[in-house]
């Protein structure tokens, strides 16, 4: 079955110079990665577009698309996810995802719809700022991470998040058909 999104061609992934399907989703990303590298002063290299985690929960997996992650001294510092529509309902389900990512904890997350944004700190959970504008430069996020601990959670707590996650981003997001949905 098909991801549902019209594909408008191909076009050229800004990051990667790869050439990928072209959709109005992909539109915004691309403007996103511009906006990265443009305004903010990350390097390409600072920035790893389409990754995915694999969530598991009860024998059963499924998977998360995070659009960008931008790595900083051989770690990762903050997690970029684009979802069109309402930011609100995506806070939890991306700071889920910014505390598993990694082995240890992602300290910012970012949730975009490409005209706004929500920027959280991760540990906290906390909103921290608004707006494209308010997405971390590159110094800006160098001098936040440099010196910053990164935490582990418990795994009593990474069970917790996962769960979160599967059920906010993995069962929403199942194939239907039929106007029903195999879970």
């Amino acid at each position: 079955m098909g991801t549902g999104h019209l594909i408008l061609g191909d076009t050229t992934d800004y990051i990667t110079g790869r050439t990928i399907p072209d959709t109005h989703d992909e539109r915004i990303r691309q403007t996103i990665a511009k906006l990265l590298v443009d305004v903010k002063g990350f390097d390409k290299t600072d920035i790893l577009v389409r990754q995915q985690l694999t969530v598991t929960v009860d024998q059963v997996a499924g998977l998360i698309h995070v659009d960008f992650t931008i790595q900083m001294k051989d770690r990762t510092c903050m997690m970029i996810i684009y979802g069109p529509g309402s930011l609100v309902t995506r806070q939890r389900p991306t700071l889920a995802a910014a505390r598993l990512f990694r082995d240890y904890v992602i300290p910012f997350a970012v949730i975009t719809n490409g005209k706004s944004a929500i920027i959280m700190d991760t540990a906290s959970g906390k909103n921290i700022a608004e707006g494209l504008a308010a997405i971390p430069s590159k110094q800006q996020l160098f001098e936040k991470t440099n010196r910053m601990e990164f935490m582990r959670i418990s795994e009593l707590q990474r069970e917790k998040e996962k769960r979160i996650l599967f059920a906010m981003d993995v069962l929403t997001h199942q194939e239907c058909s039929d106007y029903t949905c195999s879970l």
